[in-house]
């Protein structure tokens, strides 16, 4: 038996823009028009992608080697692909992901500085070419979202770098959009929450009149 077609959309943005908060809005106007939800994360989303999130984000572990950094994302976004995200999507669910590969792109490329080529290798082999339908950048000033992310509590592993870190994730992310204008909508997360989900609103309304087959 078919199903109906589920898409894949995925939430990224440096710290602080509010992808998080605004991946349960969406979940809620898709749920509101009768899809099937999944929700989920990276690193992590799995019971072995969390145990490897945890060493990822830990502050007190010694500074890890960069490539092993990305094997790590790629070795949790592995599992996570093949037993949750593509399940779900075969069920004819919608997949909300905070973060996927874009992130490996802008934080271990654009932050760290490895090789964009070695990156999309990887990519190649997890995925074999499987990119979210929808990628929703929350883009706002780095000083910006480091300010809202500090007052969320005690800083991660990711936190505790230094601003250039995260102005080179951003400008990462902002050149991967310019490059797939139609994969990303790039939001401005520094206008107010409203503002933002007005555009969220838009575009997903646009999604869900592209995928009604009835």
């Amino acid at each position: 038996m078919s199903h109906p077609r589920g898409l894949f959309l995925s939430f990224e943005g440096t710290e602080g823009a509010g992808k998080s908060s605004n991946l349960q809005y969406v979940k809620e106007m898709l749920e509101t028009s009768g899809k099937t939800v999944l929700v989920t994360r990276e690193p992590g989303g799995t019971e072995v992608g969390e145990r490897i999130r945890e060493i990822l984000l830990n502050p007190d572990l010694p500074a890890m080697h960069s490539d092993t950094e990305l094997l790590l994302m790629f070795a949790s976004r592995a599992e996570h692909y093949q037993h949750k995200i593509l399940p779900a999507l075969n069920e004819g669910q919608w997949v909300l992901c905070d973060r996927f590969t874009d992130a490996s792109f802008a934080y271990q490329g654009g932050g760290r500085g490895i090789d964009m080529a070695r990156i999309a290798e990887l990519e190649s082999w997890v995925l074999g070419g499987r990119k979210p339908d929808q990628t929703f950048l929350f883009d706002l000033p780095v000083e910006i979202g480091l300010s809202r992310a500090k007052s969320r509590g005690a800083a991660d592993r990711f936190e505790q770098e230094a601003v250039l870190f995260f102005q080179r994730i951003r400008d990462c992310y902002l050149a991967r959009a310019a490059a797939e204008p139609t994969r990303f909508k790039v939001l401005d997360a520094s206008q107010s929450l409203e503002q933002v989900r007005d555009q969220l609103k838009m575009t997903t309304s646009q999604l869900l009149k592209d995928t009604n087959f009835e």
